[in-house]
């Protein structure tokens, strides 16, 4: 597996001041991008973050899931840390592509869960795959991270290439009442860590 670095930048972002990398698989061509704060050290616990695209979330705001929210989140714990990673993952709607991740929502609009409208289009209920993200924070230095994750899946494949996860930061930013089922069904047929439903997360909808 091999992914080579092709630029690097300067970005200044309302968060602060980030550089962003962009990334390639030699075989196949996928293309990644790094948000990085300060000095990376491969003796320092650094926080990191796997974040997949979601187009609807992070760009349009939809209140349907917690991505926009997480990434913001991700961005400010960095900028307050001095240092640390998000590698920011071009596998929308689960690695569904986003046509497919619309058709699934429209299933979901019919009574759908998350994970059945996947698997009613014929995909699994998650497609992605994150050993080259785990490749690309090694590349990037790291050795020892602090992941900010509620997915389990996320942190198995850090420690299977390799990484030294010393402590899983919880990202968890509330619900509202459009996201609430599908936070459930992250926990509930997923898997995924979440304290969910507290009444404290939904005080502010």
């Amino acid at each position: 597996m091999e992914i080579e670095k092709i630029a690097e930048a300067n970005l200044p972002t309302e968060t602060g001041d980030f550089r962003i990398a962009a990334f390639r698989a030699k075989d196949d061509g996928e293309e990644f991008v790094a948000l990085i704060k300060g000095e990376l050290s491969a003796d320092t616990p650094t926080l990191v973050r796997i974040h997949s695209q979601c187009l609807t979330g992070d760009v349009f705001g939809s209140s349907k899931c917690d991505c926009g929210p997480q990434l913001a989140a991700a961005m400010e714990n960095i900028a307050e840390a001095g240092s640390g990673v998000i590698v920011y993952q071009l596998q929308e709607g689960r690695g569904i592509g986003i046509v497919n991740k619309i058709r699934a929502y429209a299933l979901q609009d019919e009574g759908a869960d998350t994970v059945e409208a996947n698997e009613r289009l014929g995909f699994k209920a998650d497609a992605r795959e994150f050993a080259r993200c785990a490749q690309i924070l090694k590349d990037l230095g790291l050795r020892k991270v602090r992941i900010m994750s509620n997915n389990p899946d996320k942190i198995a494949a850090l420690e299977k290439a390799g990484l030294d996860v010393v402590e899983r930061v919880p990202l968890q930013v509330g619900s509202s009442r459009q996201s609430e089922e599908y936070l459930k069904t992250k926990k509930e047929k997923m898997g995924h860590l979440l304290m969910f439903p507290s009444k404290e997360q939904d005080a502010g909808d």
